[in-house]
């Protein structure tokens, strides 16, 4: 009986991890920029006039012919299947509940809301933000996996000299273009 009582909190610990790693795989999914509109509407609409809500159409044949012949791109090629151009144009591609493909992640295609804030999974889950949870405090938002203040880590990861739209020895100046932003901000105040 000794030794089955070690064996046996063995087992249940490793269960607890595991349920609580599965836990936090499936807290901070991708949920796409539609769930966050419910909210969060004068952003969602702003946003949606950037090119930052279309760049995946850029990645179609046809699509910013001038930009990609600049850039020594075929205008005429499909570049929707093309992984390193893909990962730049979608929201979240290779993690979980991330882009997979337009069949798959439709809501996930182009740069959305999670690219920047991170993955809004747990966030509009019950007992968090939710229209029904207004009083969910700001400062909890980075324990759901969402980032409090968009920084320059966010934006290099695609604006960057690997980019074939850029040229060599470019550099991203985040201080020049961070109060651009992507779209229309607000102090702690939301849409609803």
């Amino acid at each position: 009986m000794k030794r089955v009582a070690p064996m046996v909190l063995a087992i249940v610990a490793g269960a607890l991890l595991l349920g609580t790693a599965a836990a936090q795989a499936q807290e901070f999914e991708y949920v796409g920029s539609k769930n966050c509109k419910k909210c969060h509407l004068k952003q969602f609409k702003s946003w949606e006039a950037t090119t930052m809500a279309t760049t995946y159409e850029k990645l179609k044949p046809g699509e910013a012919a001038e930009a990609k012949t600049a850039a020594g791109l075929d205008p005429a090629a499909d570049y929707t299947t093309d992984q390193s151009c893909v990962a730049c144009h979608v929201t979240g591609m290779g993690k979980p509940g991330g882009f997979v493909d337009m069949e798959t992640t439709p809501e996930l295609a182009n740069v959305g809301c999670e690219s920047c804030h991170g993955p809004g999974g747990t966030y509009i889950q019950d007992g968090y933000m939710t229209l029904d949870n207004k009083e969910y405090v700001k400062a909890d938002i980075v324990a759901v996996g969402l980032v409090d203040t968009v920084g320059e880590a966010q934006c290099i990861g695609c604006h960057n000299s690997e980019s074939p739209f850029v040229d060599e020895g470019f550099v991203f100046d985040y201080e020049a273009v961070k109060d651009q932003g992507t779209h229309e901000h607000y102090p702690l105040k939301y849409s609803h």
